[in-house]
């Protein structure tokens, strides 16, 4: 029997120089980047081996190399991970990536702006 399952990688931080305008791409911002994963953990849970689940590892150096390129926009950035994730670990049956800034240019008081990518799904 099929056993589906979900992998978290939560609060991923990161400061980074995304952002249109010139103090963000001068001074950076802090960023939290949350990835959430489905996969068939059949094997892994009969296993106990690494081989047949997917690395957390490999998804956290994924997103922190996409992190390091500055982009314009959040969706950009977002947009990296999920075809690099999708490319590089083609195992999970859907996913999502949501990139977080903290304190955005937006003129007034707002903590977080963010957004959410879906990939995976066929």
């Amino acid at each position: 029997m099929k056993k589906t399952g979900v992998i978290e990688l939560e609060g991923m931080e990161f400061h980074a120089f995304h952002g249109c305008f010139e103090k963000e791409k001068t001074e950076g911002n802090h960023f939290t980047v949350d990835f959430r994963g489905s996969l068939d953990m059949s094997a892994a849970a009969a296993s106990d081996s690494l081989e047949d689940t997917a690395d957390y590892g490999r998804v956290y150096g994924i997103v922190k190399r996409e992190m390091e390129k500055p982009s314009d926009l959040l969706e950009n950035v977002a947009g990296r991970i999920v075809s690099s994730i999708e490319n590089e670990m083609p195992g999970f049956l859907e996913f999502s990536v949501r990139v977080s800034k903290r304190n955005p240019p937006v003129g007034g008081a707002c903590s977080w702006s963010r957004i959410t990518m879906y990939g995976g799904m066929a």
